[in-house]
Formats: structure tokens, C-alpha cells, sequence
């Protein structure tokens, strides 16, 4: 029994030592079940085993066997092979949802992080020393009274397309997504794209929390117009400024990214799990990268959003239709001339429903709307109207000489009073007259005096 040879761990091998002493008659039962913390049935029970199984009787049964829930060497090399490749910049936990997803290869995310050690792939989100934490600003309590809004520039596309920016919009109380979109740069069609989605899906909300880009906040916003202090306004108002105002929404300026953190937080969550899945949807456009953006949000919000403080929203009621058209776009104030306006060099008359154009006063002030879709209309007195372009007039062509005969230009009419007018001769000064005779004698004397 004792000449039997195992690899026994510290444990096991404190173990045998105590059963040996039992079997050799030096300690008790009730001893060394104090010694091992067992109880004395399970000590009398591992006595019966070594003495008919040796020291094997106290290994444990699973001792050699690979176990069940041991994962292949094939998975092993598909998910370090797929690390490096089209889940590239992907975290362990997003790597674990993706394989679930994809390959239907179920995995935690620690164990993925283990396989990429083991075959020394480096993880860019491999956990690092944490900062010092600061507080943050605590939750705002309803969905709603509080949207955090801002556009990252990144390669989102990576070298299969164009590079854009994704302007966003989290609710502050839940950390869902409300809106989602690409365009080329950080622009004012952009955030007006994003507003309209997030009513048109959620509702107005209360205040939007922004940084100081001079798409939110002017840079001449201490001079206004006469017009506009009588109006009781107390800062110009940019056209993104114009649109909120409209919809009765707070504008809250933070003063620095710490400031809009939840946001600026989210744009390291989406710069890699958003550009890792429209990777793996072969995404080379702006345009299907927008189409891709619903389902994403979709999944994001189910996996990430929380719940918040009151589950009552404190969203205003959603818009749709032409009332919100009218408000989200761009307005340029116009003075009608003969009824007629003046736009991006072109001359417009203004059209009614029923197709009659219509009579403007001398210098009505005329809002001509630019749409989301670039289409053009009017409004005068709270009305709409279309907007008919009219002809340029041509401008009438120089008259040309004829053949061989050069142009003699206008010939001016013989009644002319300027061709009457006849300039006086010039007469003759009697002082001057007198200076030049006395010069002409001096300088004879000095003649005769050289001689």
C-alpha cells in the first residue's frame, strides 16, 4: 500500500498521511476526523477504502478524465483564429455574444479571454489598472428629462468606405439610445436627422444637454436684432437653437466632455462593438450603414439600458406630419418685391393649394423652409405656400456694326446745350507779362557784365 506512487496535491497528501496513523493504530477515529474536518463515518469510510483499494481509495473518481465541458482544441483555434481577424478590436464579452451569434458557439467571456492568453492575442480591452474614480453626476430620475446629445468623427467603415461622423442621442436616466446617424462631418442636418427620429419614436424631451459647437450655441450670441429684443429674446439663436426653442426644449451647455460623460462613454462602447458588426454585415456605405443602425440600436438598448428611478417618462407627446416638418428644418427670413422673393439667386412666386399665386404687400417678410429632403417651401401669415420658380429674363444683346465699318458709338443729339458751351480763350496775366520782361532785361545786363 504504501509503496503505491500518485501525484498528490498538499491536500491529498496530508490525507493519506492521517489514514496511515489510522491504520497503524496511532491516532483514533474521532481524532482524525478532527485533524482532517471530516466526520467520523466519512473517516471509517476512506479506512475500509485503503485497506481494500490502497491509497487510490482516497483520490478523487474524476482524477485523469477530460471533462465534459472542456472545450476543443478546434474552438479554441476558431475563436483566437477569429480574434485576429473579423472580431479584431472586439472585447471578450462581445467576442463570446458574436460567437453565440454567428457560429452558435456558446462560451463565457472569461473563458475567451483565457484562450486569447494562452495563445498570446493581444485584447485592446484587456483590463488595466483602474483611475482614480471620480463621483458622477447622479441619474436624471424619469426616461426623458434629460437626452445627452454629440457626433464622434472615427473610421466607422474602416477602409471599405467613406469616413463619417455618428451623431447620438442617450437618455440620461435609462443610458438607452434614442437616435442614431451617419453623415459625412459633424453638421447641422445631421443632430436635425437625429431630433426628428427621437420624437418621431419617443417624444420631446425636456432638456438636451450639448457641448458649445457653434451648430447649438452661436459665438455672436450677445448681439441681437432690434426685432428680437422686442420679442424679449436674450441670445441669438442659431437655426438648431430655433428648432428646440420651437419645441419648447431646454438647452443646457456643459462646459467640458467630463461633463456629458454618459456619451462620451457610449462613443468607446460603439467604436468597438458598432464597427465590429457593420464589419461583419459588410457594410461599405453611408447609406446601409444608416439602414443598419434600427436593428443595432435594438439590441444595444436590450443589453445595456437600465432601469430608471420613476418608470414614468417625462417625454411630451410625439410628433409626426407636417407639423414637425415645419418646424425641423431650416428657415432664411425673405422680403417679397412685386410679390416676388429672392432664394439661392433664384426669383420665386408663391403658390396657395389650389395652385393661385398670391399677392404679397410691398416688403412682406416671407420664411422660405428648407426641408431634410432639400425641398423648398414658403411660409407668409402662418401659411404655406409652394414655390414656382420664374423664367430668368434674357439680357438684350449688343447690337452689332456692320461688316467693314467701324463703330462710331452713340451720336449725341445736335440740341445738346454741351455742344453750344465754348471754353474762353486764355488771357494773358498783366503781372505775369511784367515778371518775364524784367527777367529777360536782368538777364541781359548779366550778359554785358560777363562780356
Amino acid at each position: 500500500m504504501r509503496g503505491e506512487h500518485f501525484s498528490l496535491s498538499a491536500k491529498e497528501a496530508r490525507r493519506v498521511y492521517v489514514m496511515e496513523q489510522v491504520l497503524d493504530g496511532k491516532l483514533t477515529i474521532k481524532l482524525a476526523a478532527e485533524l482532517l474536518g471530516l466526520s467520523e463515518r466519512q473517516v471509517k469510510r476512506l479506512k475500509k477504502g485503503m485497506k481494500e483499494k490502497g491509497v487510490a481509495a482516497l483520490m478523487h473518481g474524476n482524477r485523469g478524465r477530460t471533462p465534459k465541458h472542456t472545450i476543443s482544441e478546434d474552438i479554441r483555434d476558431m475563436v483566437a483564429a477569429l480574434a485576429q481577424d473579423l472580431y479584431r478590436d472586439a472585447s471578450a464579452q462581445h467576442i463570446s455574444e458574436l460567437l453565440a451569434e454567428y457560429q452558435d458557439i456558446h462560451i463565457s467571456a472569461r473563458s475567451v479571454r483565457r484562450i486569447l492568453k494562452e495563445r498570446g492575442v493581444p485584447n485592446p480591452h484587456s483590463r488595466k489598472q483602474s483611475r482614480r474614480r471620480r463621483k458622477s453626476r447622479d441619474r436624471a430620475p424619469k426616461p426623458g428629462m434629460l437626452v445627452q446629445m454629440d457626433a464622434s468623427p472615427f473610421e466607422w467603415i474602416e477602409d471599405r468606405g467613406p469616413k463619417c461622423n455618428l451623431h447620438g442621442a442617450i437618455d440620461d436616466a435609462t443610458g438607452k439610445i434614442l437616435g442614431l446617424h451617419f453623415r459625412p462631418q459633424e453638421d447641422l442636418k445631421g443632430y436635425l436627422e437625429l431630433l426628428k427620429y427621437m420624437i418621431t419614436h419617443y417624444g420631446i424631451p425636456r432638456a438636451l444637454y450639448t457641448d458649445g459647437h457653434t451648430i447649438f450655441f452661436s459665438p455672436k450670441k450677445d448681439k441681437l436684432t432690434i426685432e428680437e429684443e422686442l420679442e424679449g429674446k436674450q441670445v441669438a439663436l442659431t437655426q438648431f437653437g430655433r428648432v428646440i426653442d420651437e419645441l419648447g426644449i431646454t438647452h443646457v451647455h456643459a462646459r467640458s466632455p467630463q461633463a456629458k460623460g454618459r456619451i462620451e462613454r457610449l462613443w468607446e462602447t460603439l467604436q468597438s462593438r458598432l464597427r465590429v458588426e457593420m464589419r461583419l454585415a459588410g457594410i461599405t456605405t453611408i447609406e446601409e450603414a444608416n439602414a443598419f443602425l434600427p436593428g443595432f440600436i435594438e439590441r444595444f438598448n436590450a443589453r445595456f439600458a437600465v432601469d430608471p428611478q420613476d418608470p414614468e417618462p417625462a417625454f411630451l407627446p410625439r410628433m409626426t406630419g407636417r407639423d414637425l416638418e415645419t418646424i425641423i428644418c431650416i428657415k432664411e427670413d425673405r422680403q417679397a418685391k412685386c410679390s416676388v422673393i429672392s432664394y439661392s439667386g433664384r426669383k420665386y412666386k408663391l403658390v396657395d393649394q389650389k395652385g393661385k399665386l398670391a399677392s404679397l404687400p410691398p416688403r412682406a417678410k416671407v420664411q422660405v423652409l428648407i426641408h431634410l429632403d432639400d425641398s423648398i417651401e414658403a411660409m407668409y401669415q402662418e401659411k404655406l405656400y409652394s414655390l414656382c420658380e420664374l423664367e430668368p429674363v434674357p439680357a438684350p444683346k449688343p447690337v452689332s456694326a456692320p461688316a467693314g465699318k467701324k463703330p462710331t458709338g452713340r451720336k449725341p443729339n445736335p440740341n445738346n446745350p454741351w455742344l453750344k458751351f465754348k471754353i474762353p480763350p486764355k488771357h494773358d496775366d498783366p503781372v505775369e507779362q511784367y515778371f518775364q520782361k524784367r527777367n529777360k532785361r536782368l538777364s541781359l545786363i548779366l550778359q554785358q557784365y560777363q562780356n
